[in-house]
């Protein structure tokens, strides 16, 4: 028997698992983890992440999406990493930790948030390419690959028929992207939708969708310097800071917002 925990950031929900003393689950145990993602016969989430020991940094964050396979970085679920890690007594203020694309950074607030959330804020690495289609679209990579379209009315839309429609074009349908609707909103923030590839379906927040949609913006509004762009997502509010340089690339990005510890639980090892 061994303990999960359930967390969320902004809906974007995950299970952690604590493997610094025991190893639980392995990468390979892909259809382990889909089955504890699933929403009818396990658990249900968004994806799986396992806490363990790394030798180049105190702890390692490894990612899976819902369909059980070890993806490439997830933002929320690199808050809700931090958080874990500071209720398991490992980080107070700060942490380091290594994630798929590197070394990164979180801060998690001294201060409790309303509601019993906490503000965790996790820098990013930086993003030196940004791509404009031949209809006005971007893509770019801020840990996961990322296709942003800015739309109106973006509330009405399906987006799950848009994001297969581009996830499983020809030029993606191999390895996949994720897709996003973004509108720009009367107070100088973003709404955003997100359909997430390995969950294959929209999901309520994406951290590094969030953070590639205030880029794309930044970049689309020509903005230099110092920026902090608010984002609402269907699961909350969040916040992207950076520093858009001359050159368009983004430096001293850092993803904001809250993430909260929904419950524990006991699994039977080697039962699923």
């Amino acid at each position: 028997m061994f303990s999960f925990y359930k967390y969320h950031g902004a809906g974007n929900d995950f299970i952690l698992i604590d493997q610094r003393f025991q190893r639980h689950l392995k990468r390979s145990d892909t259809e382990q983890i889909a089955f504890l993602c699933d929403r009818k016969f396990g658990i249900g989430a968004d994806g799986l992440i396992l806490l363990q020991h790394h030798s180049e940094a105190p702890i390692e964050m490894v990612y899976f999406n819902a369909d059980g396979r070890e993806s490439t970085l997830c933002g929320n679920g690199g808050r809700c990493f931090a958080a874990f890690a500071n209720h398991l007594g490992i980080a107070s203020e700060t942490l380091r930790f290594m994630a798929i694309d590197g070394l990164h950074e979180a801060r998690i607030a001294t201060n409790p948030v309303p509601n019993g959330l906490e503000w965790v804020e996790l820098q990013m690495n930086p993003v030196r390419v940004l791509e404009q289609t031949d209809t006005a679209d971007y893509i770019l990579n801020t840990g996961s690959p990322h296709f942003i379209r800015f739309d109106q009315q973006i509330l009405t839309k399906n987006m799950v028929e848009i994001g297969r429609s581009v996830r499983y074009s020809d030029r993606f349908e191999a390895e996949g992207i994720n897709v996003n609707l973004v509108e720009p909103t009367l107070e100088g923030g973003l709404l955003i939708r997100t359909y997430e590839r390995g969950v294959e379906d929209e999901t309520l927040a994406c951290g590094t969708g969030i953070t590639a949609a205030a880029l794309a913006y930044a970049r689309q509004q020509h903005r230099t310097g110092p920026q902090e762009i608010p984002v609402k997502a269907l699961g909350g509010h969040l916040s992207v800071r950076f520093d858009a340089e001359p050159d368009g690339s983004f430096s001293n990005i850092w993803l904001c917002g809250p993430a909260q510890r929904v419950f524990k639980g006991e699994l039977m090892n080697g039962e699923w």
